[in-house]
């Protein structure tokens, strides 16, 4: 999507961007013993005191879209579609709750890349010191938004790619675009990630893909997993999140359009990284409120036996405009047996992570 998304632990590892495996303090999915990107639950733990006070929405109130978070180095990272920040901006906190601005994760662009549309980076922990950020940016070539990949020792940066082409382009379906890693229970990696279709008038697909144990490299073939067909997700989805919990695996999306306030969240229920898939419901589950309009591209995150969905969303009296832009949100996700609930957005929210 142009810019929203989350991120967490999985029980070995740390996770990053999109919704996968997690541990305590992160995202989800990691491969044994390296720090994980994301998406696969952790055994829930005891809440804190700590998690006794609240906190205000939005955590971040500049534009900050499509944003997604790591654990590493005893902090929060967080980062977003570029801004006056940077190519990818990133963010620091040790509480989830206050974030500072920690520069520009990457400075020098790729080869293939025309500046200016850097887009939804989420990031895979592969260890301590190698971390994989998984991009979209104008392709030269095609002139369409396409995938790639860069390699950093640090959280903070530089991510380098040297590549002279995109990691994935799929030009005749519009490109390709939010590019979220997945890391299974076994410690297989995926990536996800949606054909660009709504700019070009053909359908929107979220796709699956195995990827090479070092994360720079697609093997085997893209799999097909959900597309618009409901009424509410308008002409495209986007943004996917992969989450395991309890041996299921959840897609979390975005659709709509997301300028405006019919930006939402829904979530299909999965039989593996690869499909297939199925949407339980008819309806968006975190949709526009009092508090927050248009609400997206998200990525969950596991921290002291609480899961968080981390977002953006719009100002209500500020769609579309650029200033503030697209806020960093949090809000709550429960469970109702195997059914994730939200309670949000909300502005005023009485636990902390």
């Amino acid at each position: 999507m142009r810019a929203c998304v989350t991120a967490l632990l999985t029980a070995s590892a740390l996770v990053v961007t999109g919704c996968a495996g997690h541990s305590d303090d992160g995202r989800a999915g990691s491969s044994p013993g390296a720090a994980a990107d994301h998406h696969a639950s952790a055994s829930p733990t005891t809440p804190t005191e700590n998690s006794t006070m609240g906190f205000t929405n939005p955590v971040y109130d500049r534009d900050f879209p499509d944003p997604a978070v790591i654990r590493a180095e005893d902090a929060w990272f967080a980062y977003a579609t570029n801004s006056s920040l940077g190519h990818l901006p990133v963010l620091r906190s040790d509480d989830l709750v206050d974030w500072v601005a920690a520069g520009d994760a990457m400075p020098e662009l790729a080869p293939w890349v025309t500046a200016g549309r850097t887009w939804a980076p989420e990031v895979a922990v592969h260890a301590p010191d190698r971390f994989v950020v998984y991009y979209t940016a104008l392709d030269t070539k095609t002139q369409r938004q396409c995938v790639g990949r860069a390699v950093a020792s640090s959280p903070e940066g530089p991510f380098v790619d040297e590549s002279d082409r995109p990691m994935i382009c799929q030009d005749d379906l519009g490109g390709s675009i939010d590019a979220s890693p997945f890391t299974d229970a076994d410690g297989r990696r995926y990536l996800l990630w949606k054909n660009d279709g709504n700019a070009v008038g053909v359908d929107t697909w979220i796709y699956a893909q195995p990827l090479a144990d070092d994360g720079l490299e697609l093997t085997g073939d893209p799999v097909r997993l959900i597309k618009q067909d409901q009424p509410w997700e308008g002409h495209l989805v986007e943004a996917p999140f992969m989450w395991l919990r309890e041996g299921r695996y959840y897609l979390f999306y975005s659709a709509n359009d997301y300028g405006s306030s019919s930006y939402a969240v829904g979530y299909a229920v999965c039989d593996g990284p690869l499909g297939p898939c199925t949407k339980p419901g008819s309806e968006p589950i975190l949709a526009t409120t009092d508090d927050a309009a248009g609400p997206g591209h998200c990525m969950l995150i596991e921290h002291d036996g609480r899961t968080w969905m981390v977002h953006h969303a719009w100002p209500p009296d500020s769609v579309g405009s650029a200033v503030p832009g697209r806020t960093m949100w949090l809000t709550e996700l429960t469970w109702d047996d195997d059914r994730p609930v939200l309670d949000g957005p909300h502005a005023d929210v009485r636990i902390a992570p």
